[in-house]
Order: C-alpha cells, then structure tokens, then sequence
C-alpha cells in the first residue's frame, strides 16, 4: 500500500474470518492508511486504522434486500393480483345482466384465490426478517404438527429421522407446511412423502413425477408455478425462511423419480487447530 511521496490516506475496506464460538464468522473491516511523512512531505510509512463495520454492512445489505423484496410484491400485486379481479368483476356483471347466480361461484372461487395469495404474500413479507430466536426443535415433532396442518386424509407420511435442530420452531413448520402442500399438489391426493436426515441436514421427498429438467433451475423463484391454480409462493417462501436461518436448499430427484428437496448447512463447521 505505496502512497508515494505527499500522498493523501488511502481507504479501503477488507472482509476476513475470525473464530467465534468455535466457528468461522466473516468480519469486514474499514481500513485507512495514513501516509508519515518528514519534513520534506516524503512518506516514510502509515499509520493504519481499522474499524469494524460487520454491523453496517448488514444492515446496508438486509435495506437492500427489503427494497428488492418490495419490487417484488410490488410486480406481484399489479400482475397477479389483476386476473382474479378481473374475473370478479366480469363474473359479478354476469350474473346482474342475466340473473344466473352461478355466475358468483366463480367470483367467489377467485375471492379465494386472492385470499390465498395475499395470505402468502404477507407470509413472504414476514420470512424475509432476520430468525432472531431460536432453540432446538425435533424434527419428527414438527413434521407431524405441519402435516396435520395441510389437513390431507389419503397422502402418507413417513418420518425417518430422529435429528433435532437448532431452529425458530414456528418458522419451521412454515417450510415443512410448505414443502407437503407443494408435493400433495404436484404429486396427488394420494402421494407418499418421506422425510429424513443426511450428513449435514434433512430431506423432504415425494413419489410424485417431480420437475421436469427444464423447469428445476427455477423452483424457487418467486411466482412460478406448473399448476393453473397454483401462487407460486410456496417454494420462494420455504427458500426465504431457510436463508433466513443460515442453511442452504437445493432440488434433487428422489429415489423414486419424484421430487426431493435437500436442506443443508445446518450445522455450523468447527475450526480445525492450527
């Protein structure tokens, strides 16, 4: 860092890792180079300063993932929110000029609809906040309290892990919920989902048909679905509350061709001694 004869502090900022806990946490410092110089303004060497700004990084970051996210429902709510509305109106203007009622079943079907989405919405709003508490949570429990949540009567779960995790329970349940709906929608009423454990994290699967190569690369976005009744909410909900805990998600095939999603990194790894 040469500031060369008179020259001004030169600034820049470094990010690094530090042990914390027994493990690695990225850290990013300001740094400032301050030039020594004699009498005859010659730099003879600096005077460096560092201050940490992990903090502010963090909150210029999650600003600006906040406005990234409201571009969002922004786009979703002008888009998508329109159809439903669109029907309503045609539907509801139906049934005045001819008298058929009929017409407000379908009205009262994208009502619905529009109640989901915005469900969802707020749902994706809320996900996107940073997992404050946390505490260990089994994961069998909260699998079997999601599944009685999504309320199907012919699908079948089978649970084949014992694992506990370190997790915010409600927000947990979120992704399991999430994860049956969209196997039960993909795969039928009557599909068989399992749910277990790997090296480093679990696995919800399905024995439905899975996603086709050409549609996986973008499962998660926000607002793809393969189904004409689907938000495409679902996955992009479960991806946010997952980031939002440290972990990572990846889609694979299950063993049966269906689909299969594998979250990992939820173990923090230890530092090896120098």
């Amino acid at each position: 860092m040469d500031a060369g004869d008179g020259a001004a502090p030169i600034t820049t900022e470094v990010t690094t890792q530090r042990r914390d806990d027994g493990r690695l946490v990225s850290v990013t410092y300001d740094v400032r180079a301050t030039p020594i110089t004699d009498r005859y303004d010659i730099a003879r060497g600096h005077v460096i300063a560092m201050r940490d700004v992990t903090e502010r990084e963090a909150r210029q970051q999650a600003l600006e993932t906040q406005n990234e996210r409201l571009e969002e429902f922004t786009g979703i709510v002008s888009h998508d929110l329109r159809n439903p509305l669109q029907v309503i109106d045609g539907k509801v203007e139906l049934a005045r000029r001819t008298g058929e009622l009929s017409h407000l079943d379908d009205a009262s079907d994208a009502i619905t609809r529009m109640e989901t989405m915005l469900e969802e919405l707020l749902h994706l709003a809320r996900e996107g906040q940073t997992i404050d508490e946390k505490e260990s949570v089994d994961l069998a429990t909260v699998c079997r309290a999601a599944w009685a949540a999504v309320g199907t009567e012919t699908a079948t779960l089978t649970i084949e892990t014992d694992e506990t995790v370190v997790a915010d329970e409600t927000r947990l349940r979120q992704v399991f919920e999430n994860l049956f709906r969209n196997a039960i929608e993909h795969g039928g009423a009557d599909v068989a989902v399992t749910v277990g454990a790997f090296d480093g994290g679990f696995y919800v699967a399905d024995d439905g048909p899975g996603i086709s190569d050409t549609e996986r690369g973008d499962v998660f976005e926000l607002g793809v679905t393969t189904e004409s009744d689907g938000t495409g909410f679902g996955l992009a909900i479960v991806e946010r509350i997952v980031q939002a805990h440290g972990w990572s998600i990846e889609y694979a095939d299950s063993e049966g061709g269906g689909a299969r999603f594998e979250v990992t990194e939820l173990y923090p790894s230890p530092l090896s001694e120098p």
